[in-house]
C-alpha cells in the first residue's frame, strides 16, 4: 500500500474516498456482465444450440469455483484491510500469502474431488443427450483450470483490499479482454467450440492472476506471495473462514434460488422462462453497477472500523445515498423504456408484455437488493461473521416457502413478486442487526466526534 492509497484510506474527503474505491469496481463489475454476453454470442455464431445449452448448464459450477475463490478472497481481503488500519505489516503479508496457497490447494482439492465424478456432475448439471458430450468437455476444462479460477478471484479481492483499486479494476478488465480476444481466434480461427471457449476463460484469468501476482510480489508495500511468510495459525484462519464462509454460502444459495425459480416458471410455458431470462439479463447491469459499489467500499469501511470509526460511519451514510440516487436513475429509465428494452431480445408481443411486467416488478427491489449487498459488506468488513452468515441464507430461506404460498395464492403472478418479497425480508434482517452493531458502536463514534 502506497501513500496515495493511504490517503484515500485515511485522509481523502469521503466522496473522492468512495470514489476511488468504488468506481473501478463498478467499472469492472460492468465489464463482467459484457464478457459474459459476448461469450454466449461468439460461441451462437456457430449455431449449434448444443453448445450453448452446455455454456449456459455449466453456469453452476463456474459460480461453484467463483465461490471458492470469493470465500478465501473476501475472509482474507477484509481482514487484511482491518490489520492495516491497525498498522499491523507483517500480519498482512502473512494473511496474503496464506491466502495465495490455499487458493491453489483449494483448486487442486477441486480436481482430486471432481474429475472422477465427471460424469456425475454432467448429469447432475441437467444435461440432455445432445448436449452430454459438449457439456462434459466444458466441465472437464473447468476442472482442470479450477486452481487457477480460485486463485484469480481471491487475488482481486486480495489486492482491492489493500487500497490499489485501479489496480484491481485492471486485472478484471484485463481478463475480459484477452477472454474475448481468445474466444474470437478459438471459433473463428482455431475451430475449437466448447473446448476453445472453456480454455479461453481459463487462460484469460491465469493472465490476470500473474499480473496480480507480480503487483502483489513486485510493487506492493506489505502484499505478498513468498512462501516464507505463509502462516495458517488459528487467528488467520478463524478470521478468513467466518467471513469467507457466508460469502460461499450465499453464493450457493442463490445459485440454487435460480434453480427453483426456474422450475416454478416452467409450469407457465416456455414464455415465462424466456421472459424472466430476457428480463433478469437487463436486471442484471444495475444490480452489478450497485454491487460494485457496496463491494467496492468494504476495504475503506473494514480500515476506518479499526482505525476511525466516524469515517466508517460517514462512508456508510455517503454510500447509502449513491444507492438511491443510482437505483432512482435506473428505475426512471426502466419504467419508460421497459417496452423498448425488452424489444432488443424479441419482436413477440406476447413476450414483450410479459417481460416489461417482470422488469417493472423486479426493478422495485433494485434499492433493496443494493442495501441488502450493502448490509452484508458492512458485517464482512466489521468482522461480524454470524451477521453475515445469517444475510447469506436468509433470502433463500424465505424465497422458497414465499414461491410456494404465493404461486398457489396467485400463480405466475405471485411468483414473480416473490422476489420482492424475499428481497424485502432480507432487508429487514439486515437493518435490524445494523441497527443493534450500529448502537454497539454509537460510544465509539460519539467520542471520536468530541
Amino acid at each position: 500500500m502506497d501513500a496515495q492509497n493511504l490517503h484515500y484510506f485515511e485522509k481523502a474527503p469521503i466522496a473522492k474516498a468512495v470514489a476511488h474505491f468504488a468506481i473501478p469496481m463498478m467499472l469492472g463489475t460492468s465489464m463482467s456482465v459484457i464478457y459474459s454476453i459476448l461469450n454466449a454470442y461468439f460461441l451462437g455464431t456457430l449455431g449449434n444450440t448444443a453448445m450453448l445449452t452446455a455454456l449456459a448448464l455449466t453456469l453452476p459450477l463456474f459460480a461453484a469455483i467463483m465461490a471458492l475463490g470469493n470465500l478465501i478472497g473476501i475472509g482474507s481481503g477484509t481482514f487484511i484491510s482491518r490489520l492495516l488500519g491497525e498498522k499491523r505489516y507483517d500480519d498482512v503479508k502473512h494473511v496474503s500469502s496464506f491466502a495465495f496457497y490455499s487458493s491453489l490447494a483449494l483448486g487442486l482439492i477441486v480436481i482430486a474431488v471432481g474429475l472422477p465424478l465427471l460424469d456425475s456432475i454432467v448429469h447432475g448439471l441437467g444435461a440432455t443427450p445432445d448436449s452430454f458430450g459438449f457439456t462434459k468437455d466444458y466441465v472437464t476444462v473447468m476442472l482442470i483450470g479450477s486452481p487457477i479460477v480460485v486463485l484469480f478471484f481471491t487475488l482481486e479481492n486480495i489486492v482491492r483490499a489493500e487500497g490499489a483499486a485501479i489496480t484491481s479494476m485492471t486485472g478484471m478488465i484485463l481478463s475480459v479482454i484477452v477472454n474475448i480476444i481468445l474466444d474470437a481466434l478459438v471459433i473463428f480461427v482455431f475451430h475449437g467450440g466448447v473446448i476453445g471457449v472453456a480454455s479461453a476463460t481459463v487462460v484469460s484469468n491465469l493472465v490476470a492472476s500473474v499480473f496480480y501476482a507480480f503487483h502483489m510480489g513486485y510493487k506492493s508495500q506489505f502484499l505478498t506471495v513468498s512462501v516464507k511468510w505463509f502462516k495458517a495459525n488459528r487467528e488467520i484462519l478463524s478470521n478468513v473462514f467466518k467471513i469467507g464462509v457466508p460469502v460461499f454460502v450465499m453464493s450457493i444459495f442463490l445459485g440454487a434460488m435460480s434453480l427453483i425459480l426456474n422450475h416454478f416458471l416452467v409450469d407457465y410455458g416456455d414464455q415465462a422462462v424466456a421472459a424472466y431470462g430476457i428480463s433478469s439479463r437487463l436486471l442484471q447491469f444495475p444490480e452489478f453497477i450497485l454491487m460494485g459499489l457496496c463491494e467496492g467500499v468494504v476495504p475503506l469501511i473494514a480500515f476506518s472500523f479499526t482505525a476511525n470509526k466516524l469515517r466508517m460511519k460517514q462512508t456508510i451514510g455517503f454510500t447509502i445515498k449513491a444507492i438511491v440516487a443510482l437505483a432512482v436513475a435506473f428505475g426512471l429509465i426502466v419504467y419508460l423504456i421497459s417496452d423498448h428494452l425488452i424489444g432488443l431480445f424479441t419482436n413477440d408481443p406476447q413476450l414483450i408484455e410479459m417481460g416489461s411486467y417482470i422488469l417493472h416488478v423486479t426493478f422495485l427491489s433494485l434499492f433493496i437488493t443494493g442495501m441488502t449487498t450493502l448490509f452484508t459488506g458492512i458485517f464482512q468488513a466489521t468482522a461480524q461473521g454470524t451477521a453475515a452468515f445469517i444475510m447469506s441464507v436468509i433470502q433463500g430461506i424465505t424465497l422458497i416457502p414465499v414461491l410456494y404460498i404465493a404461486n398457489q395464492m396467485n400463480g405466475f403472478h405471485g411468483v414473480v413478486w416473490s422476489l420482492v418479497i424475499a428481497d424485502a425480508v432480507a432487508f429487514l434482517v439486515g437493518a435490524a442487526m445494523l441497527y443493534v452493531l450500529r448502537n454497539k458502536l454509537q460510544p465509539d463514534l460519539e467520542s471520536l466526534a468530541q
